[in-house]
Order: C-alpha cells, then structure tokens, then sequence
C-alpha cells in the first residue's frame, strides 16, 4: 500500500503549526516551511534504495516569500513522477479574519506578510488573495475558527491516521449556527431555520438536538419531511459527481439559527442516511455547546 503525502498550508495564524504536531504524533516524517520548489526533489529522497517507507507532511506557505508564487505549479509536478506515495493531498487551514487578528494580537507575533504601514488586517487580506487559487485546489480544508487545539488534533486524525477513512470520498456532515457564522470549509451549505424551533419550547430549550425529545419534536413539523426527502435526494445524487471529479472530502453543512436543535436533527438524520449508503461518514456538531438558542 503506498504511503500518505500531505501537503499542508493555509492562513498564518490557522494552527499549521499545531496541524505538523499532530501529523508528528502519527509518526509521519514532516517538514516545515519548504520552499515549494524543493517539492519534488524531497518527494524522491524516499524513491532511494533502503529508505524507509512513511507517510510525509510538509508545510508549505507565505513564509517561503519570492518562491511561493509558483506553488500550484510546483505541487502539479508531484502527480508526475513515479512515486512511494499516493496521490499527494492539500490540506488547508483557515480561520476568519476576526479570529486570525485576535490570534496575532494575543501571541504578538509578526505576520509573514508585514511591512511598516501595514496593519494585521491588511497582511491578512494581502495573505487570503495569494491563497485564493491553491485554496480552490485544497483537497480538505479545516476551519479552525471554533475549534480547541484537541479538535484540530482529532480531525488530523480523522482524515490522515491509521484508523482513517481513506479508501473512499469522506463525507463529513457538520450542524452548525448562523450566528456564529457559516463553516469556511462548506462545500454544501443547508438552512433549516424555517423550521419549528425547539429553543421555544421550555421543556426542550436546555436540550441539544441528540436528544431524542427535541429529534421527535422537530421531526414532528409538517416540513421536515419533505425537507429531508429532497436534501437526501440532492444529496445521494451530488456525492458521485464530486467523486468524478476526484474529490476526496466534502462537507456538508446544515444550519439553524444557533446550531443547538434543528440543525443537529438535520445532521444526524442525514449522517444515518449516508452510512446506510455505504458512506464513509463523520458527523459534527460545531455550535452544540454554545448557550445561543435555535
């Protein structure tokens, strides 16, 4: 079987360092910071006689300064030489802009894009359109504007340890609040606000949507059904077109209002209905802990 390439990079400020602790941990060999031109020529050391076969994580991003620009085109010559890996693999870190500037503020660190005059805000800015188009490539990308160190860690193993879902296209379902605002790594986005909010019933407002009460309740509105009906359908007939394309992860986000009820019954109904598909599935609630209603 051949071993995991995975090129990370992303937003600075993100958790790429915490993303390479991660991969560390699953005992791939990782390399930080290399200039993207250097790409190919590291992919072949482990071409050489006697070397040990690993999985690899390299970082790759702004920092490498007047040799980034050519980064995709760098990457592209990965899937032309003969090679011990897989199909290598971008994974994309993001965060919102509120979040990366009180990041940069908190840890007083420099931005790799600073120049006198600049403020965080516009190195940002400056960051997110050099990104634009490898972002658009990104195989999997993780918002990490709502998540704890420990979440980064599980998804790092979720989608890249031993026990991974690697052989098929992961799906991965995700319920969130539009308060809080929508997942930067949706690929579908769903709004399920119209429906009957349990946040206004007394007996189920201190429940979450994994409670069996507040499933019944929502499932009992005259619209859930048909709703769930055309999402599964839309849904079943999108997943082989994504796969034509070779997508390898999709998310797909259903929102309510504060990601506590609606949108969690969504999700999970349709997680259950992906894995009755053969699937490979995660479901996660992102805003399930937040005391914000809906």
């Amino acid at each position: 079987m051949k071993k995991q390439l995975v090129v990370v990079t992303g937003m600075s400020g993100a958790g790429k360092n915490l993303a390479i602790r991660a991969f560390e941990d699953l005992e791939f060999y990782c390399i930080d910071n290399l200039p993207p031109n250097l790409l190919v020529e590291t992919v072949r050391l482990w071409q050489k006689p006697k070397v040990k076969e690993q999985d690899v994580a390299i970082v790759v991003d702004v920092r490498a300064s007047q040799f980034f620009g050519e980064f995709l085109q760098d990457y592209a010559k990965l899937g032309k030489t003969d090679s011990v890996f897989d199909k290598a693999k971008i994974l994309f870190l993001d965060a919102s802009d509120t979040v990366l500037v009180r990041r940069f503020k908190e840890t007083r660190r420099r931005h790799p894009l600073f120049e006198q005059g600049k403020s965080i805000s516009d190195c940002i800015k400056e960051e997110r359109k050099q990104l634009a188009e490898i972002r658009e490539k990104a195989d999997k990308i993780v918002d990490t504007s709502n998540l704890e160190p420990l979440g980064l860690r599980r998804q790092v193993e979720q989608y890249f340890g031993p026990d991974g879902l690697k052989d098929s296209m992961v799906v991965t379902v995700v319920s969130f609040g539009f308060k809080y605002g929508v997942p930067l790594d949706a690929d579908l986005v769903f709004d399920v606000r119209f429906l009957a909010n349990p946040h206004y019933v007394d007996s189920l407002k201190v429940m979450d949507g994994n409670a069996e009460a507040v499933r019944r309740y929502v499932l009992s509105d005259p619209l859930t059904e048909p709703l769930i009906e055309r999402l599964f359908d839309l849904v079943e007939f999108s997943i082989p077109q994504y796969q034509k394309e070779g997508k390898a992860y999709l998310t797909i986000a259903i929102g309510c209002t504060g990601g506590r009820h609606r949108s969690v019954v969504v999700a999970n109904e349709l997680g259950r209905f992906l894995m009755s598909r053969g699937s490979n599935v995660i479901v996660e609630h992102r805003d399930v802990s937040h005391g914000g209603g809906g």
